[in-house]
């Protein structure tokens, strides 16, 4: 009876094992999958161009062997290998998390900061504008009439000696003759110009262009507050286009003729975050003589 009792303990051990072990595995592959999945979804996001950055390809199913050869040192083998996967997802999960909080943490920095810049350049701006009203209404005396008179003729003529191109493409033409007005430091005309090409081809795809210089022009006629606006908007409505870097850098100088030597900084410090490349290349020289200027850290 006792010989009995010990073959029947023995068969259910046996019968037990495998089912409980298969459920095991089973368990920790669910795991293993649903990991997967969201490690793949959340570098899909962060690095759209990086599929296997973070992770190794799918594992290629091992071929199965029956069941009834699978020796348990098999079993734990697989069991280890399933509990390694976890461990590694769960980190490389944990890791990825926190690039994206720490991104998104220097991304609302960046937007505060550059809202209070634009509230501060609209300020001094209407106050400006204010003063050069003022200033513009003393000047206009009936002695200083005939000297202003012969001078705006002079004036005329020498903007009328400008060839204005005829390439047959009307934006480059437009903006082409808005840089000759400015090369020859006629900025109010070049104001003029500019705004228009910009006005006509607010889509065009060398539209950043024409703001950066429009900006340049009311910079190098000693308007920097409204050059700043300028600057700022052509950056932060389109920080793709070919100018964005430039805008950044000008809005610099523009600040730092104003005394706004932080703020300055800032916008320095702006462009080496958003563009490192070209402020490390094309714009370097001008960026180290800003800063030195604007006395940045």
């Amino acid at each position: 009876m006792l010989h009995k009792w010990k073959i029947f303990t023995l068969a259910a051990a046996l019968i037990i094992q495998p089912q409980f072990a298969f459920a095991q595995d089973d368990n920790i592959e669910r795991r293993v999958n649903k990991l997967e999945k969201e490690v793949k979804a959340v570098q899909r996001k962060v690095f759209p161009q990086g599929s296997n950055r973070f992770f190794e390809p799918e594992i290629a199913p091992e071929i199965a062997n029956p069941v009834n050869r699978q020796s348990q040192n098999t079993e734990n083998a697989a069991v280890s290998d399933l509990l390694g996967r976890v461990t590694a997802l769960e980190e490389q999960l944990a890791t990825m998390t926190g690039q994206i909080e720490q991104q998104q943490f220097q991304m609302r920095n960046v937007e505060t900061k550059l809202a209070k810049l634009d509230a501060a350049l609209k300020s001094q701006q209407t106050s400006t504008l204010a003063a050069e009203t003022d200033t513009a209404t003393v000047a206009e005396t009936p002695a200083s009439q005939p000297a202003t008179t012969s001078a705006s003729s002079t004036r005329r003529d020498a903007v009328a000696a400008i060839e204005i191109p005829d390439t047959g493409n009307a934006f480059d033409d437009s903006y082409n003759y808005g840089f000759r007005l400015w090369d020859k430091k006629f900025y109010p005309e070049a104001q003029v110009q500019l705004q228009e090409t910009i006005d006509t081809y607010p889509n065009h795809s060398r539209v950043s262009f024409a703001r950066n210089l429009l900006g340049r022009a009311w910079l190098d006629d000693n308007k920097p507050t409204t050059a700043a606006k300028i600057f700022y908007d052509n950056y932060k409505d389109d920080p793709r286009g070919g100018r964005a870097p430039d805008s950044l850098y000008f809005l610099g100088a523009a600040l730092a003729s104003m005394k706004e030597f932080s703020k300055a900084c800032e916008a320095y410090d702006q462009l080496e975050s958003a563009y490192p490349e070209i402020a490390a290349a094309r714009l370097a020289n001008r960026l180290s003589s800003g800063r030195s200027a604007a006395k940045c850290s």
